[in-house]
């Protein structure tokens, strides 16, 4: 299977796979008709008279200097140049392919009056594992992700720096390695690099991909911790959420049926004295699935976003390209800050259950130790899950709720987006810390209910914690078990389907 550049459409599995290798990516001789024609319009434009922002004139709050034919070339070279401007820790080498990717398939839909030649070298970067460096501080979201894209792009030029491994090298040094000359920019090609969302768009699907695992791994983890528990099954059952039919909910509640069916130990108190659980037990679905509706919300809008043009100006024709407002990051901004807030609720809601389990109740020993006392068993990692849900917390503030001015006020209501994407993924990785912990402390919850057996998914799964962590009898240093568990996490080793 191919997939075709500006043909065909983007989904977050479809990038991911093309950046791991998975999926072929091509441009077909239907985007180069499209490249080229839009091209064609660039150049007619940059020939004429009549001022066109970005073609013919200067950037921002000069965009009423115009620029001679002669002065092009310099002025997209300039543009990537003094916009290259971020600071910070590089991103993942992962975002980076990530982000060429969605700009290729921008730019082969033809409306953005950059060269053929321009693309293909960008996709030779991505099949080469040729990855530019790209801080991760410095977007405000409008004009798009000017400073991160300008230094995803300063290698076309022979500026920058690559990861060749995990080594950085020089741009110019690793061109010649490759035996490529710097390529020379021509009108309107510098804002049809830079002006664009794909720093936001990357991580949020690359968030997006983590994200959807992690949900149904929290399922996973609430149902091995109702099993550790004891608790009921009866508020899964599907009647009650007919009536109250969230997407969502429905799901969930599905999902927690199917993880439970044929377990022994729950047939086994089907009849005991109890008559509700808390609400972390049996609002599992109601507050899991509001999570999974944010993240189908988001998954809707970023799947748009990687199919839409969100460069500026856009090509119409031979004597119009409009200047509007498509590199606004507003439309994921918001979403992602939404996003944040249901990836939070998932390490809220597991840190609680956690405490649920080491309280000492319906048979289990406190703090999940039958030698309390001289041990203080699992007493303290639930600090650890304490900490991570309040840090998780102070992450949810709205990046997208501030704007600073910026260009002399000519960009006077910016997205933050960046800052919203980031975050987004900041909490998601502080989520695989939390569910590993839960996970840590359902299985040894679940031991003390042997010789009561489990549904066959759940069994799987209490496998796969105690191949790295043995049951906690003596106190002993958690910090290995914990990073064991937490890499199976990452590595997504867990059965969630």
């Amino acid at each position: 299977m191919i997939f075709k550049y500006g043909i065909d459409q983007l989904t977050v599995d479809k990038v991911i796979d093309i950046a791991q290798g998975k999926l072929t990516a091509e441009i077909t001789s239907e985007a180069k008709a499209k490249v080229a024609a839009c091209r064609n319009k660039v150049e007619t434009m940059a020939n004429g008279n009549k001022a066109v922002y970005g073609i013919n004139t200067g950037f921002g709050p000069l965009c009423d200097v115009q620029i001679t034919p002669e002065e092009t070339s310099k002025l997209q070279e300039n543009l990537l140049i003094t916009h290259a401007v971020g600071v910070g820790n590089p991103i993942d080498k992962e975002l980076s392919k990530i982000m060429m990717i969605c700009k290729i398939h921008a730019l082969c839909q033809g409306f953005s009056g950059v060269r053929l030649e321009l693309i293909e070298r960008i996709l030779y970067f991505i099949e080469n594992d040729l990855l530019p460096i790209v801080p991760e501080q410095g977007s405000v979201g409008a004009s798009g992700d000017l400073a991160p894209l300008s230094h995803l792009f300063l290698p076309l030029l022979g500026e920058g720096d690559f990861w060749i491994g995990n080594e950085i090298k020089p741009a110019n040094e690793v061109l010649k390695a490759h035996n490529l000359k710097p390529l020379v920019l021509q009108a309107k090609e510098g804002l049809g690099l830079i002006n664009g969302t794909q720093f936001i768009l990357a991580h949020a699907i690359k968030g997006l991909h983590k994200m959807e695992y992690l949900l149904d791994l929290a399922d996973v983890c609430g149902a091995m911790s109702i099993e550790g528990y004891q608790g009921s099954a009866s508020p899964f059952k599907a009647q009650l959420h007919q009536i109250r039919p969230f997407k969502g909910n429905i799901q969930v509640a599905e999902r927690m049926r199917m993880l439970l069916k044929g377990s022994q130990n729950i047939d086994a108190h089907e009849d005991c004295e109890r008559v509700q659980d808390p609400y972390s037990m049996r609002c599992i679905p109601q507050v899991h699935g509001a999570s999974r509706n944010a993240f189908y919300h988001l998954n809707e809008l970023a799947e748009i976003e990687m199919n839409s043009v969100t460069d500026n100006p856009i090509v119409l024709s031979e004597t119009e390209a409009i200047s509007g407002g498509n590199f606004h990051g507003q439309p994921l901004a918001m979403a992602l800050d939404y996003g944040s807030i249901a990836a939070s609720e998932l390490g809220n809601i597991s840190d609680r259950r956690c405490y649920l389990l080491l309280e000492g109740k319906f048979g289990l020993p406190r703090l999940l130790t039958s030698g309390g006392g001289l041990n203080s068993g699992f007493m303290i990692p639930q600090y650890t899950t304490a900490a991570l849900v309040t840090e998780n917390k102070s992450l949810c503030f709205p990046p997208s709720a501030d704007s600073v001015p910026t260009s002399l006020g000519q960009e006077d209501h910016v997205s933050m987006g960046s800052i919203s994407g980031r975050k987004f993924n900041q909490i998601l990785g502080n989520i695989e810390k939390i569910l590993a912990i839960e996970l840590m402390y359902a299985a040894q919850a679940m031991d003390f209910r042997r010789p009561n057996t489990f549904s066959k998914i759940i069994e799987e799964n209490f496998a796969i914690v105690r191949s790295k962590v043995e049951k906690l009898e003596d106190d002993r240093i958690l910090k290995d078990d914990i990073n064991n568990l937490i890499e199976l996490v990452k590595n997504q080793a867990f059965i969630v389907k």
